[in-house]
């Protein structure tokens, strides 16, 4: 195959969970979105265009009916000329480092000798550069993230040995956490006696953040947090995810409720996610969720940009009125700013 493959629009059922549509295009597909094509402010060089719509696509539809996925759309036009056969192990979705050259690149690094020069040796050795089958850069990525593999392994091993000892010390601490198909740390949970104590006290209106990373591996952290009677933020538990899918905060929901001994709270707030909503709907149906007024807040600045619309949609979204009043307001905001086809904004009205 002589051009790049990218995977593009990917959904999947609310309800269970399962891919109904999945579409690949070529990596050329589309266009370069407008924000990125202003170079004015760009303090590096701007990257070549390499979009140019080319129509070229594969699609497949989930049938119910049938138990099984259906082409429901293929184009091969291309709208522009095609690698030659010889140069396609250079395409980015053809290449990879095999095992047996990573296995030789490791072995050299641990005798100090520099990647490049593993590269250069593997090029010597398959003929020249152009029958090695990957880049350069793909190994130093592979090697990168291959040594990130045993430090993950050996940290999600300490950490889970803390716990475990921190466990002998506070009898009603709480940990689970469940493994990928590798038998690697997916998703963690834990709380302590303290946490328990303050989520019976305190845990009629949960807010559910996920808003941080960690450092060095990038895994969602996602906190559980109330607040006591004198206003004071009161933590409940703490998570680290393997991603930010219904599937996982689904999981991780239900391990949080497991934890605190049927107390099940009476509102939960969030950051607006799509996902975690849903999977606020499966685990706690029923329970009222609502917006963040901090992450309202952050984001409003963001997309509105005018301190006078900012000004106006906080009153819109903090003042205390009626529904109908609220409506009024709303209508006012946008028509007097023109904010009908910002999505931002009719996003936030749906929510």
């Amino acid at each position: 195959m002589s051009f790049d493959v990218r995977k593009d629009d990917k959904r999947t059922s609310a309800r269970t969970g399962r891919v109904t549509i999945r579409k690949w295009v070529c990596s050329v597909e589309g266009e370069r979105l407008e924000k990125y094509m202003d170079n004015n402010n760009n303090v590096r060089m701007p990257k070549k265009l390499t979009r140019c719509h080319c129509p070229c696509l594969f699609k497949v539809r989930y049938f119910k009916e049938k138990n099984s996925y259906v082409v429901v759309d293929f184009k091969t036009d291309h709208s522009y000329d095609l690698a030659q056969p010889q140069e396609s192990h250079f395409l980015r979705s053809h290449r990879s480092v095999p095992n047996s050259h990573l296995a030789l690149a490791t072995s050299m690094r641990r005798l100090s000798i520099k990647t490049c020069h593993a590269y250069q040796y593997m090029a010597d050795i398959s003929g020249g550069f152009a029958n090695v089958g990957f880049k350069m850069k793909d190994l130093y990525n592979k090697l990168d993230s291959s040594q990130r593999e045993i430090v993950l392994e050996g940290d999600a091993k300490a950490t889970l040995a803390y716990l475990e000892g921190k466990a002998v010390e506070d009898k009603k601490l709480f940990c689970k956490y469940s493994t990928d198909e590798s038998n690697r740390l997916a998703n963690l949970f834990w709380r302590d006696s303290t946490s328990l104590l303050n989520c019976c006290c305190f845990g009629d209106v949960l807010v559910f953040d996920s808003t941080y990373k960690t450092n060095h591996y990038g895994k969602p952290l996602v906190l559980f947090v109330g607040s006591n009677n004198h206003l004071l933020t009161t933590i409940f538990g703490f998570a680290l995810l393997v991603d930010e899918t219904v599937e996982t905060y689904t999981c991780v929901l239900q391990m949080f409720l497991e934890s605190m001994e049927g107390k099940k709270p009476l509102g939960i707030l969030t950051d607006g996610d799509e996902a975690m909503r849903k999977a606020n709907e499966l685990v706690v149906p029923g329970c009222p969720h609502r917006l963040c007024t901090w992450h309202i807040s952050k984001n409003d600045q963001k997309n509105l940009r005018n301190p006078e619309i900012v000004a106006e949609f906080r009153r819109c979204m903090f003042d205390e009125t009626t529904p109908c009043g609220f409506e009024q307001r709303w209508r006012a905001m946008v028509e007097k700013y023109g904010l009908h086809n910002r999505n931002w904004v009719k996003m936030m009205y749906d929510k």
